[in-house]
């Protein structure tokens, strides 16, 4: 197959530190080329992923200094990828909303992955164009679509990429960004409750700076609180494979989290509460805990009680690249040759 893949232009693919969407299309583009498909991504000229990569701006720009201006230069992006790719593609598969009003301009299948959290208004346009196929990246996110042609496939990693490590420090790790939706003051909180070090690493966004500047850095001490700022691709292998455990104590319907499984690979227990795909990673037990509240949380966290090996086997059975490859060519398949797939209520929904 013939296959477009099309980012946002504003992180590189795959990115140097935030962007999980653009990991995943690094995955999913290196996956696929593999396998003998012909894959073109675009995205920024920044991006160093191993296929043909087209771009139309050059540099990264994170995070956007001028949101109105990032909306046309992200339209400007995407229609010049939309026009480029149907020429040549088999199938465009879209990571941004912005290329369903582009697709009343071709006869090319398209497939759209959903990386966001429900927003009825971005449902409302979807629905206006049932021809594309929706990817969801958890059950609880497809559960809130109103599309029919919605289908499931988690994400998975490159297993092999993350540093294993059975020997953890003693310290608990907040990996993501600070905002209140991810909780990171409550990650303090657990880690005050345990009595534990605290690591927290990634991206102080503009938008959630007084979040940050009010809940969360008046608790950084530098020693049983640190703040070691954004994590690139080493530095964020090296806290999660020495991490006691990694706390997840989001404040939403959390569509995926990548970093859970991250986590996993490098063999260190999910800590997290539950909301949207987290039932669907975290196995009690096994790869980490679902906790009730803070309290419950920081117990958990003095003796999580899980292998570090269980942790990494679970990812690999459940989250590897190759699983997500698997599902992404069916889909793909399906997609090209308008075949059915099962469906269960109103959605087509794929099942570990």
């Amino acid at each position: 197959m013939r296959i477009a893949l099309v980012a946002p232009p504003f992180i590189s693919v795959p990115p140097i530190t935030y962007g999980g969407t653009e990991l995943f299309v690094a995955h999913l583009a290196e996956g696929l080329q593999a396998r003998g498909h012909d894959v073109v991504v675009y995205a920024n000229g920044d991006s160093r992923v191993g296929c043909d990569v087209r771009w139309l701006y050059r540099h990264s720009e994170w995070p956007v200094a001028d949101q109105v201006a990032a909306q046309l230069k992200n339209a400007d992006h995407t229609a010049w990828a939309v026009q480029d790719a149907s020429r040549s593609a088999d199938l465009i598969h879209l990571n941004d909303i912005v290329g369903i009003p582009l697709t009343r301009f071709i006869d090319l299948p398209t497939v759209l992955t959903l990386h966001h959290p429900y927003e009825p208004v971005l449902s409302a346009l979807y629905a206006r164009y049932p021809e594309v196929r929706y990817v969801a990246i958890s059950a609880a996110q497809a559960r809130k679509e109103p599309m029919s042609r919605v289908v499931v496939a988690h994400h998975g990693l490159a297993i092999e990429e993350y540093l294993f490590n059975e020997t953890k420090d003693d310290y608990l790790l907040f990996l993501g960004r600070m905002a209140p939706c991810k909780g990171p003051h409550l990650a303090i909180e657990v880690a005050r409750a345990a009595g534990l070090p605290l690591k927290l690493a990634g991206e102080v966004q503009p938008v959630f700076r007084d979040y940050w500047e009010q809940s969360v850095l008046p608790f950084i001490d530098g020693d049983k609180i640190q703040y070691v700022g954004e994590a690139d691709k080493s530095v964020k292998n090296r806290l999660l494979a020495g991490a006691r455990a990694l706390l997840f104590p989001i404040q939403w319907d959390e569509p995926f989290g990548l970093v859970m499984i991250e986590a996993m690979a490098c063999g260190t227990p999910v800590l997290a509460f539950a909301g949207g795909s987290v039932a669907e990673i975290v196995r009690d037990g096994i790869s980490g805990w679902i906790c009730r509240d803070v309290a419950d949380m920081a117990a958990r966290a003095v003796c999580p009680e899980i292998d570090s090996e269980s942790c990494r086997a679970w990812a690999a059975r459940h989250f590897s690249r190759e699983r997500m490859l698997d599902r992404y060519v069916e889909i793909y398949s399906e997609t090209l040759g308008g075949e059915a797939v099962a469906e269960t209520g109103s959605h087509q929904v794929w099942k570990m």
